[in-house]
């Protein structure tokens, strides 16, 4: 693969981040205006699968993608390769991450949720590379990986700093880094489901299907228990901007299947997850979550998760 391959890769995983970021706003705001996350969270999985849906009946490849899958759950193949039920419930993962994103982001703002996320998607990744979950295969421990970890703990333990007064706001910082441990499993999973589906793009456009299927039932099984449990929601707001985490999911599930094809499952994690840092602080710096304003701390800390997240991926780069 030559060089400009990999960086229209790594530019592509650059925007792939800043829509999660965007989706984080977006997501954020929605459940703070409907009083509930768990609605909030249940839109957006909704109307993204219905713009997969619609691409499935519309594109043949996608079918066919979708009965590979099918084929391979019902009779698998022996030994690595092979595609069991349970690689792909990735969307529970994925689901998980939205709800948080709908229920943290307009109390601690984007840029600490993103900073707790990324410093949890770094030691899930050491974990999900080691054991061989990805598309990849094992991979083995580096120094740099593991000194990339800690730089983002100690990232996050700067960004949530002035959550310590705030008991409440440090307990909700916990919820996005448990979500970007799922998030690196996720990725692992969808990119064994895009592989299986089809060698083409129609196979991560079929894995983003899967995804949304799987996060959105078990949105709705968790939202029936909290309308038992809370009741119903707020009046649904009517700017349609509210609307778009769903898009913006499609667009960043199925974009991250088929770049990590070019850049591989690492490169692909640090151009992401740059992008999220450098979206999150422009976002809450322009469009800050109502007494939520950016603060030195959380600058700090978001910097240094890029540092990690550059040293982490330092041996990757030079492979490429």
């Amino acid at each position: 693969m030559n060089r400009n391959h990999h960086l229209i890769g790594l530019t592509s995983a650059f925007g792939i981040g800043m829509l999660v970021a965007v989706q984080s706003r977006i997501n954020g705001e929605l459940g703070s205006l409907l009083g509930d996350g768990i609605p909030a969270a249940l839109i957006s999985f909704g109307t993204g699968l219905v713009v997969l849906l619609v691409l499935t009946a519309l594109v043949p490849g996608v079918r066919r993608g979708l009965a590979n899958v099918w084929r391979q759950i019902r009779t698998p193949m022996r030994g690595y390769g092979g595609l069991r039920w349970w690689q792909c419930l990735g969307g529970v993962a994925g689901a998980f991450l939205v709800a948080t994103q709908s229920i943290t982001v307009s109390i601690i703002g984007v840029a600490v949720f993103l900073v707790a996320g990324v410093a949890g998607q770094a030691i899930s990744s050491l974990v999900v590379d080691r054991l061989g979950f990805g598309p990849a295969g094992p991979q083995p421990l580096t120094t740099l990986r593991i000194v990339g970890a800690a730089i983002a703990l100690l990232a996050v333990g700067l960004a949530v700093s002035e959550q310590l007064s705030h008991p409440g706001g440090l307990l909700l910082a916990i919820l996005p880094a448990l979500g970007g441990v799922g998030t690196a499993v996720q990725q692992a999973i969808n990119g064994r489901v895009a592989r299986t589906a089809s060698t083409d793009a129609y196979g991560a456009v079929a894995a983003g299907v899967v995804n949304f299927l799987v996060g959105f039932l078990a949105l709705l099984l968790v939202f029936a228990v909290d309308l038992a449990f809370r009741g119903a929601p707020r009046q649904l707001p009517s700017e349609p901007w509210l609307y778009l985490g769903g898009m913006c999911g499609v667009i960043f599930i199925s974009a991250a299947a088929a770049v990590v094809r070019v850049v591989g499952v690492f490169v692909l994690g640090l151009g992401t997850i740059a992008g999220q840092l450098i979206a999150s602080l422009f976002i809450d710096i322009f469009v800050p979550v109502a007494d939520k304003p950016i603060t030195a701390p959380v600058v700090v800390g978001t910097l240094l998760a890029l540092v990690a997240v550059v040293v982490a991926g330092v041996p990757n780069l030079r492979r490429s």
